[in-house]
């Protein structure tokens, strides 16, 4: 693919320029650099990325990554886009224009913006402590993470698991430690449901966080939350909790606003 510069320069004489497609694969750098020996199977192919199960190089001590690789700019589908991006600042003021501008140079920017957004989300979440995958290694617009589950099967996703009934009310307050813990260090999943919490031997690990908001700055952070916690009570109150959806996000928002997390 041409680099960055040449794109900023060919955007500037039309901006329905599109750039060419890299012939370099995707999974050449951690080839390359040691972190992967070989990309085993498809684990999970969505509308803004694909994630492989890839054997770990023995260097790294791992025996498994999971690799998530976004897709190109052409075939990338973040619904609200603009919801997710609010209180988001891109400092160059070119790239600003470039991507209000759609340009193939703010294409491409913005497509490396979720990506460094999610290494930025999941690294922090990590070090505090939060039930989220370790991110290892991001190379463009992908990132090598760690992997839930073995070499027959990886970790189903929560909506497709028939939870033992002991399970279901630990599991749930989990959850609600998790999104309590991200809103105290400003964040807000901002797309969290069943489809994205993994469970693997009694535990959870809660992945995909691109579109996660800061909810100093954004001023849809409220509303997002209580869907987040509206999507994860519907999936638990199936075991008999009743958990009340509506009154446990607004208090969590109150504490918020007033400094008290």
């Amino acid at each position: 693919m041409k680099n960055l510069k040449q794109l900023r320069r060919r955007d500037d004489e039309d901006e329905d320029y599109e750039a060419e497609e890299s012939e370099e694969s995707p999974f050449a750098p951690f080839l390359d650099n040691g972190w992967i020996s070989e990309v085993e199977e498809t684990l999970k192919s969505g509308k803004e990325a694909t994630v492989y199960r890839c054997r770990a190089h023995p260097a790294t001590g791992q025996e498994f990554f999971a690799l998530k690789l976004y897709r190109d700019r052409q075939n990338r589908n973040f619904k609200n886009d603009s919801m997710y991006q609010e209180g988001r600042v891109i400092l160059n003021g070119h790239t600003r224009r470039a991507v209000q501008k759609k340009t193939a140079f703010g294409r491409i920017a913005q497509a490396g913006m979720w990506t460094n957004y999610e290494n930025e989300h999941l690294s922090l979440l990590h070090r505090v402590g939060a039930d989220v995958p370790k991110v290892y290694k991001q190379y463009g617009n992908a990132l090598l993470m760690e992997y839930v589950g073995d070499g027959e099967e990886a970790a189903p996703v929560l909506n497709s698991v028939e939870l033992p009934q002991s399970e279901a009310r630990p599991l749930f307050e989990v959850m609600l430690t998790n999104i309590e813990l991200w809103l105290k260090h400003n964040l807000v999943h901002a797309d969290l449901s069943p489809y994205n919490i993994l469970y693997w031997e009694g535990r959870l690990k809660i992945i995909d966080f691109p579109q996660a908001v800061d909810p100093r700055f954004n001023s849809h952070a409220a509303s997002l939350l209580q869907r987040d916690i509206e999507n994860v009570c519907r999936y638990f109150n199936r075991y008999g909790l009743q958990a009340d959806a509506t009154r446990i996000s607004g208090r969590l928002w109150q504490r918020f606003t007033r400094s008290q997390l």
